[in-house]
C-alpha cells in the first residue's frame, strides 16, 4: 500500500509540473499584461482625436475604412485568381 502512495504522489507531482510548465508562460504574461495597463490606466486616460470631438463619425483612416478596403481587394484578388484558373482539370 505504501509503494502505491508513493507512485501516485510522484504521478501527481509530475502532472502538476507538466501543467505548470505548459501553462506558466501565458499566466505570467497575463499578469504582466494587467499590471501594464493598471499602471497606464491611473496615469491618464488615452488622448481623444480632434476628429472625434468635432462630431465625425470617424477620423480619415478610420480602421472601418481600412477594413472595408481590405476586404474589397482580398474579394478582387479572388475573383483573378478564379479567372486566371479557368476550368477545372478533368482527373482520369
Amino acid at each position: 500500500m505504501d509503494l502505491f502512495l508513493e507512485a501516485l504522489k510522484w504521478i501527481l507531482i509530475v502532472l502538476a509540473a507538466g501543467f505548470i510548465g505548459q501553462f506558466g508562460k501565458s499566466f505570467s504574461t497575463h499578469i504582466i499584461d494587467y499590471f501594464k495597463k493598471r499602471r497606464l490606466r491611473g496615469a491618464s486616460g488615452p488622448p481623444v482625436p480632434a476628429a472625434v470631438t468635432q462630431g465625425e463619425p470617424f477620423p480619415a483612416g478610420a480602421p472601418g475604412q481600412a477594413k472595408t478596403e481590405k476586404k474589397a481587394l482580398k474579394a478582387q484578388a479572388k475573383q483573378q485568381k478564379k479567372a486566371a484558373k479557368g476550368s477545372p482539370r478533368e482527373i482520369y
